[in-house]
């Protein structure tokens, strides 16, 4: 293949992968809804749930859909206004603290502080977009320039 062949692939990749990461979030984003509307439908007819989330993927919904920077606080109220039953943990403040901090260590939320207060909030951190792709591909050009301008000197040799 040539360098230009390279190129046009590593342009498709790169615009699959947005398409593919735009595709994700609207499909997290309507998953969550659906989360909500089946906990508080659930609760409404008297149902007890079959399934239910575990604390890991229920944080993960209510960060996903939350507007603003979330408090551990806030993160619990949200699961319990969708019905999460908190009763399991002893201290579901502190399972709750615990899990955001593994998915910020994951990189799944960011950590961010709440002005005046200071207090730590969680943010949802979005895969990746384009840009960094972009900044991805224009290192790989311009290693790919050096490259062939390399081999050209030694051919001359």
């Amino acid at each position: 293949m040539s360098t230009e062949e390279y190129r046009r692939a590593l342009e498709a990749a790169a615009k699959e992968y947005e398409a593919l990461g735009a595709e994700r979030r609207r499909i997290d984003q309507r998953l969550t809804e659906l989360a909500h509307t089946i906990s508080t439908l659930t609760r409404l007819c008297g149902f007890t749930p079959t399934v239910t989330f575990g604390l890991t993927d229920a944080c993960r919904a209510v960060l996903r859909s939350g507007k603003a920077p979330m408090t551990p606080a806030d993160v619990r109220d949200r699961l319990s206004g969708m019905g999460v039953d908190l009763a399991l943990y002893a201290n579901s403040l502190a399972a709750i603290h615990t899990t955001l901090k593994r998915l910020a260590e994951a990189e799944e939320l960011k950590i961010t502080a709440i002005h005046p207060s200071g207090k730590l909030a969680y943010v949802w951190q979005q895969p990746p977009k384009t840009d960094m792709l972009a900044r991805i591909q224009a290192r790989v050009n311009h290693d790919l320039e050096s490259l062939q301008a390399r081999a050209a000197k030694r051919k001359k040799r």
